[in-house]
């Protein structure tokens, strides 16, 4: 029978008598063993964080590991309570997939005995390659199913079936400045990721969809840039992806730095699928209107006051302003926008350009 991974670090474990944890080459965690009750805080926190720190990365990378062939010894430092510990290579094809760490405080593994588990790290290093290589096959099936042709996604759609991707699915749109995909083992192994126009596009079964929206917003927020979520939920079956991805994208679209959106919560702001952004502005957009938005304080009053369905007290409050004060605006509102805040179409018409504009760029 095939070893799996967490099996093969338990046999690290016992043939090298030391508690052995198997990270990947970004420093998160794949699968550990206890030998001992031996530990220090990076094993603590690679275990419990599952990855370790980036100070942690960075002072063990200065040893060379990322370019090693075979065991590396790391010694240790007393200062932060760091154990020393051996690093062995988990390598395929000579590309280095991860790292097998040994702790080792006393040097008790010799090179002999180090050399007798490279095998093992051989085998790791040949299973997380076939599974990168299995993931990144199945995200250009993902980036096919978003493809604007229809005989392409029906293709892809049928590939993935036979990979018994379970549906109903979720859809999720991470937006940022970098197109650096996701590194797919630090989600869960049935999500499906790919990088489409600049945006990390997500496949998720539908159980806790945003709990894997918000982890993974979390992982690209660690590379220092904002990100804007949208998640589509449930798309019934993967001929759907492609629809769902298009409404994510919408909530994506619309979402403020650092928060997610689903499509279900947009209300008006849906009509950003179905319509270009000039049509929108040439149909929501008055000349009043027009005027009121180069006034900021007061489009603000109008949105809060039309958000709160006209309720003066609410209003006031929510803009801590005297009811007098908000009068005031309301009937400067009127004059700037030659319309009545007391008609319901003149209500929605203002309603309308506030609550879409912000989302508009007629230029693009």
């Amino acid at each position: 029978m095939a070893l799996d991974l967490q099996e093969i670090v338990e046999l690290a474990a016992d043939l090298l008598g030391a508690p052995a944890t198997l990270e990947d080459r970004d420093f998160h965690l794949v699968a550990y063993a206890a030998h001992g009750d031996t530990i220090d805080p990076v094993r603590m926190e690679s275990i419990l964080h599952r990855r370790a720190t980036e100070a942690v990365r960075t002072r063990f990378e200065r040893h060379g590991i990322a370019r090693a062939t075979g065991p590396v010894r790391i010694p240790a430092d007393t200062s932060r309570g760091q154990l020393g510990r051996l690093c062995l290579p988990a390598r395929w094809n000579n590309v280095t997939y991860g790292y097998l760490w040994l702790l080792d405080d006393q040097e008790r593994i010799t090179g002999p005995r180090a050399a007798q588990a490279m095998p093992l790290c051989e085998r790791a290093g040949l299973l997380m390659a076939r599974q990168a290589r299995e993931r990144d096959d199945l995200g250009y099936r993902v980036a096919d199913l978003l493809s604007t042709q229809p005989d392409v996604r029906a293709q892809a759609a049928s590939e993935l079936a036979e990979a018994d991707l379970s549906t109903p699915l979720a859809v999720a749109v991470l937006r940022t400045r970098t197109a650096e995909p996701l590194n797919p083992w630090l989600l869960p192994h049935s999500v499906l990721t790919t990088v489409w126009q600049g945006d990390h596009i997500l496949v998720i079964p539908t159980a806790a969809p945003r709990a894997v929206v918000d982890r993974a917003r979390r992982l690209l927020e660690e590379r220092n840039t904002p990100v804007q979520a949208g998640l589509c939920t449930p798309c019934a079956t993967l001929d759907h992806v492609h629809e769902c991805w298009l409404r994510a994208r919408v909530a994506a679209r619309v979402a403020a730095p650092g928060e997610t959106r689903d499509w279900t919560s947009l209300g008006v702001l849906r009509l950003l699928r179905h319509t270009g952004d000039e049509p929108l502005t040439q149909a929501t957009q008055t000349p009043g209107t027009q005027r009121l938005l180069e006034h900021p304080d007061l489009a603000e009053t109008a949105r809060t006051f039309l958000d709160l369905a006209g309720n003066v007290q609410q209003t006031a409050k929510a803009l801590n302003v005297h009811r007098q004060t908000l009068y005031h605006r309301l009937r400067r509102i009127e004059e700037l926008t030659s319309l009545d805040l007391a008609d319901g179409q003149a209500r929605l018409t203002i309603h309308l350009a506030l609550t879409l504009t912000p989302h508009l760029n007629p230029h693009a």
